[in-house]
């Protein structure tokens, strides 16, 4: 793990449009308890990011850990699926048609 603290700029945000609130409601990845609505995209985005450093501020005084933000993140490239037996039969029949690895398969079909 880095060693120096992230600071809320790491961090990764959204936003989208709460047809529910009628407002623009902010997100961040990270913490995904935390969101903050507002009339702009901007003015949302602001929120979120003052608001996730004013809770970075909070867990430091307390000797809380932050989250790792994605951006400091690593990761293998390999995780499990597991899935029903008759699925897996489903899908190993048309990367076989195809002369390609089920793996590759899978990637073809995930990055698309």
């Amino acid at each position: 793990m880095n060693a120096t603290a992230p600071s809320a700029a790491e961090y990764g945000y959204r936003v989208v449009w709460s047809s529910v609130d009628g407002e623009f409601v902010a997100t961040c990845a990270e913490f995904p308890s935390l969101s903050w609505p507002a009339d702009s995209q901007t003015a949302a985005l602001t929120g979120i990011a003052i608001l996730v450093d004013d809770v970075l501020t909070d867990m430091r005084a307390s000797g809380e850990e932050p989250p790792l933000p994605f951006s400091r993140r690593t990761y293998s490239g390999k995780f499990n699926v597991r899935l029903p037996q008759e699925l897996h039969r489903r899908l190993a029949r048309e990367p076989a048609q195809q002369n390609v690895s089920l793996n590759q398969y899978v990637v073809s079909k995930l990055a698309s």
